[in-house]
């Protein structure tokens, strides 16, 4: 009697673990598309700063394109506004459209692509596109790792029963595969 009891203990004890591992497990992954979400608003955010300067040094050579800098802020605002990572996404499309149209300016003023601090701000701003394709990269594995965890089993089960729910990738635009146009009327 006594050995079916520690049987049964025995039993309990490894589900209890394997209860208890599974649910970690999806804390854990829960918690790394976080930290890389965090990652991608800090670069969003870093490249959002830069922008200010970028369109004020743009401006110290040309005043005349001044729809292009209105695009470009509001791109930024709507950066900054964004909430959910389809949102994020989205903006960071925008302003990648509204950027390059800037940048464009910068082709017919050699005086400005001269300008250390024109280059210092692309070089900023060009680390800057790298580190957030990086935290896209990064962010995109771990919700792929989350959401295949919360799918398959026995994570469906905790996700089911503590509420784990799909986390969005950061994908892009079906806008960001065309490539702007840029008039400079």
């Amino acid at each position: 009697m006594k050995k079916e009891w520690i049987a049964v203990i025995a039993v309990v004890a490894v589900l209890l673990v394997a209860f208890i591992g599974g649910y970690n497990s999806l804390v854990s992954k829960e918690t790394k598309v976080e930290e890389e979400a965090a990652n991608i608003d800090t670069q969003l955010q870093r490249r959002a700063d830069l922008i200010p300067n970028l369109v004020s040094t743009v401006k110290g050579y040309t005043d005349h394109e001044s729809t292009v800098f209105t695009e470009v802020t509001k791109a930024r605002e709507n950066l900054l506004a964004a909430g959910s990572m389809s949102e994020k996404s989205a903006a960071n499309d925008e302003v990648s459209t509204a950027l390059s149209k800037l940048v464009a300016i910068a082709e017919d003023y050699p005086e400005l692509k001269a300008d250390t601090v024109y280059v210092d701000l692309m070089d900023e701003l060009s680390g800057t596109e790298n580190r957030i394709s990086y935290a896209r990269k990064s962010y995109n594995e771990a919700v792929a790792s989350y959401n295949k965890a919360i799918k398959k089993f026995p994570g469906v089960l905790f996700a089911n029963m503590f509420g784990f729910e799909k986390a969005e990738l950061f994908e892009a635009s079906d806008s960001a595969q065309n490539v702007p146009e840029v008039s400079f009327e």
